[in-house]
């Protein structure tokens, strides 16, 4: 089974959202450390990844940036809603660690700015016994234990923030008398949400090494010259997997320009001089910044990529999710696709349908929760086959109901 029970890297096990955008109530239970999200266009899945985007950019930026981006209130709460945009996040930071729930709800304040109006952290020492809560604010003050093993008896410390705007979490958590609050905020603030496109990557960027690839991949050139300087055998990997996976690919290299820009350059048999970026197959581009991501000597904890398949040959998809199977050893990947092809690669306990109800709000159905499908893959029926032959009900946009995409489940 895919599921890896001796993981030393943190998992995020069930996920909660309200009043976010099409998300009014959204719940994703048991997660696997590959999940994989299917469904019709503008059925919410570029939204669930938002949702880990705008959670990682309040980490990151601070609420109040990630808040602006997105219009405001009047564009992030659902429509027709009212009270706090809510996260849930019940997660373990290794296999043998007890489960903590982490609990963030944001309101508006006068309608101009936004206020963390609960937090929380609580978990249960042991198997027995109630959970408690070692970490617990609202609107700026709280109080919280400190601690590697925080526990009832120990002292709580009362804490106010500067402004009800901050997050608990991120203030408390760059202290080192908070270990437990420290490890959630580096685990969220490390969540990279990819918005990688060829296109980023022609550009010729200034030279000077990076250690990380940013969201939109248009720092590639400079990551490639860190890894040259710091760790060229974990390069020479990286261009040794890219070359099975994109046949007569060579070699990859920086160039400095004589104006001290950096040039990204491929080598690509049987010629002997690169070309740059820019005449690069927008395919091997892409793998080549999958694979920065994947094997980074301190890959990101949780990845989140839209649609991996664009520019890709359908026969080079199973190659592609071999190397996030590899990959969701050491990090949580959540991806959304339209392909039957990347589908047949997967799991069944992987695979979730998002699709829009009749009042217009993002629903998730595990496939494994389909007993009609659960008995075709027994049979050796391969996902995205099984989809593409209307087994699923659930996110199909030929089979609707009141002009809504509607589940086809026992009883419906």
């Amino acid at each position: 089974m895919p599921r890896d029970m001796h993981r030393d890297v943190p998992i995020i096990e069930d996920f909660v959202v309200k009043n976010y955008r099409a998300l009014s109530d959204l719940r994703m239970k048991s997660l696997s450390p590959l999940t994989v999200l299917n469904g019709p266009n503008g059925s919410g899945k570029s939204t669930i990844l938002d949702s880990f985007a705008f959670l990682a950019e309040c980490f990151s930026t601070g609420l109040r940036s990630a808040w602006d981006k997105r219009g405001r209130f009047k564009d992030l709460r659902s429509r027709n809603s009212s009270g706090p945009i809510e996260f849930e996040i019940r997660y373990r930071e290794k296999e043998s660690e007890p489960i903590i729930t982490y609990h963030l709800s944001i309101d508006e304040e006068d309608g101009i700015r936004p206020v963390v109006s609960e937090e929380w952290l609580q978990w249960r020492r042991g198997q027995r016994g109630q959970p408690f809560r070692f970490l617990n604010f609202r609107n700026g003050s709280g109080d919280v234990i400190s601690g590697e093993k925080p526990d009832l008896q120990d002292q709580r410390i009362t804490e106010n923030l500067e402004s009800p705007e901050m997050i608990a979490v991120n203030t408390l958590g760059q202290l080192r008398k908070h270990p437990r609050v420290t490890m959630l905020r580096r685990f969220i603030i490390e969540w990279y949400l990819s918005a990688i496109a060829p296109r980023n990557m022609w550009i010729v960027t200034e030279t000077g090494p990076r250690e990380r690839l940013s969201d939109s991949g248009d720092n590639l050139p400079n990551v490639i010259q860190y890894l040259q300087e710091r760790y060229p055998d974990r390069l020479r990997q990286i261009i040794q997997v890219l070359s099975q996976r994109v046949p007569q690919l060579e070699n990859v290299t920086t160039e400095i320009m004589p104006d001290g820009r950096l040039l990204l350059q491929i080598q690509d048999t049987p010629f002997d001089k690169p070309i740059i970026s820019r005449w690069v197959s927008d395919g091997t581009l892409k793998m080549l910044a999958y694979l920065i991501i994947f094997y980074d000597i301190n890959p990101p904890q949780l990845i989140g990529i839209e649609e991996p398949e664009n520019y890709f040959h359908p026969r080079l998809l199973g190659g592609l999710m071999e190397e996030f199977r590899k990959a969701s050893e050491k990090s949580q990947l959540f991806i959304t696709t339209h392909s039957p092809e990347l589908v047949n690669e997967i799991y069944l306990e992987e695979l979730w349908i998002v699709y829009r109800e009749k009042d217009g709000y993002t629903r998730v159905e595990r496939a494994q929760n389909i007993p009609e499908m659960c008995e075709m893959n027994k049979e050796g029926g391969k996902l995205g086959s099984l989809w593409m032959e209307g087994y699923f009900g659930v996110g199909d946009p030929t089979i609707k109901k009141g002009g809504w995409y509607k589940p086809r489940l026992p009883g419906l």
